[in-house]
């Protein structure tokens, strides 16, 4: 895909992946719509990527179909369509057991994780079908696929999502629309209460899953790498 003039949707947009994501996108030619929750982030967030290319953005909670469905109509309005959607936005509530996890946290993470997505492709699929195809990259985890203690409600989301978009790129692909799951395994971002830190350097970057995206898009069309893998070359011995 010649991403010159393509639109593309970032959800979770103003930091960590998809702000690696969507610098990558912008420098690449792409017209990128980001959104977040918090309206102090994505004003910061937009007016530091405005130097790179055409940016918008809209205050959005991923667990409202409600808000979704705006975030793309907004998008439509200022940019014209959908070509391309990173589902990135994501929550981690992670070192709590099941019997310590509130109900409301086990629910929030579903509602983020996977209903969020689902709220999303929902709605870009049409836009996307209206302008001859697209492709939809889901930021999955290894935890969709690695059970582990004291993440079951990170795991349930994650392995849902896994599941769900296997399903939608055999409903979609006759469309001429890609569905690709990307599955990292530790990135240092700020993620589930992680920090970036030198000491962890060994972790994957928010730069490397943005360059997974771009080879994604990069590919001939002929080619759907369904799944994608990737982690750490070098983590420490245990």
């Amino acid at each position: 895909m010649n991403l010159e003039n393509k639109i593309a949707v970032v959800t979770g947009g103003t930091k960590g992946i998809g702000r690696a994501i969507a610098e990558s996108l912008l420098k690449a030619g792409a017209a990128v719509f980001i959104c977040a929750r918090d309206k102090y982030e994505l004003k910061r967030a937009l007016e530091q990527l405005s130097a790179l290319g055409k940016v918008d953005g809209e205050i959005c909670d991923v667990r409202s179909e409600a808000q979704v469905k705006m975030m793309f109509a907004e998008c439509v309005r200022v940019f014209g369509g959908v070509d391309i959607l990173v589902n990135n936005a994501g929550i981690g509530i992670i070192g709590k057991t099941v019997e310590e996890m509130l109900a409301e946290e086990f629910e929030q993470t579903l509602q983020t994780n996977l209903f969020g997505v689902f709220y999303a492709c929902h709605h870009a699929i049409p836009l996307m079908k209206q302008r001859g195809g697209g492709y939809i990259i889901n930021i999955s985890s290894l935890a969709g696929q690695n059970a582990h203690p004291k993440m079951a409600a990170y795991n349930a989301s994650k392995f849902g999502l896994n599941g769900f978009t296997e399903a939608l790129m055999q409903e979609v692909r006759a469309d001429n629309i890609k569905v690709t799951a990307i599955c990292p395994g530790s990135v240092n971002t700020y993620f589930g209460g992680d920090e970036p830190s030198d000491e962890k350097s060994w972790q994957l970057q928010p730069a490397d899953i943005a360059q997974t995206v771009l080879d994604l898009l990069g590919m001939n069309e002929r080619a759907l790498p369904s799944k994608i893998e990737i982690r750490p070359s070098n983590p420490p011995k245990k």
